[in-house]
């Protein structure tokens, strides 16, 4: 693929700025169903997706700005993003464990129906980056993204269901603390091959 050649813009990828556009506004829509719905919910795992989904508009924006641009400038983008990542990973595990002394239960129900939405919003968009997964840092920053979103509404998922079932917040904290490893294996993952895509665009310059 043309994104891998050092320093060549992402000419060689048909549709993906269409695509990234339609990822963007679903994650905007999104991060307010489901804070509205977490708050309400008293939900810290629906909060936490919330906010996933908040930082990936941002990193869709990004890659938006980034898409046309050589090799160097997308992998620091790319770093960005990761950093993004961390960041939120961090966020939410130090919630998690704060949540431990205690709290009210969560309202599985809310939980679930939102969960379900977020679930088929973000298959939707994962579907369409599906083609774009094997490209450069940047491109692979989205898809994991995007991977990471699916695999955190299965998990809210489960939670809802644990929470309903055992009449305990222990569900939704350990989901929370999931959906934060996720997020710092993947920004580990995306440092990495930023690391090495900035020092292709150097030794190439």
């Amino acid at each position: 693929m043309g994104a891998k050649c050092c320093g060549t813009p992402i000419q060689a990828a048909p549709g993906y700025s269409r695509v990234l556009w339609i990822a963007l506004a679903v994650n905007a829509a999104m991060f307010v169903v489901e804070v509205v719905a977490g708050l309400f919910a008293g939900s810290l795992s629906l909060q936490a997706d919330a906010l996933d989904f908040l930082g990936d508009a941002g990193n869709y924006a990004l890659s938006l700005w980034a898409a046309s641009r050589a090799l160097g400038v997308r992998a620091h983008v790319a770093t960005i993003k990761g950093v993004t990542m961390g960041l939120f990973g961090l966020w939410v595990l130090t919630r998690a464990v704060l949540g431990l002394a205690g709290g009210e239960l969560p309202h599985a129900e809310v939980m679930g129906a939102t969960g379900v939405a977020a679930l088929i919003a973000n298959f939707a968009v994962a579907v369409l980056l599906y083609r774009y997964r094997d490209g450069d840092s940047n491109m692979r920053s989205v898809w994991l993204c995007t991977r990471n979103d699916v695999l955190g509404n299965l998990a809210v998922l489960l939670a809802a269901s644990g929470v309903l079932a055992l009449g305990s917040r222990w569900p939704d904290l350990l989901v929370a603390a999931l959906i934060s490893g996720l997020a710092l294996v993947s920004a580990v993952q995306i440092f990495a091959q930023a690391r090495q895509e900035q020092r292709r665009s150097r030794a190439s310059g």
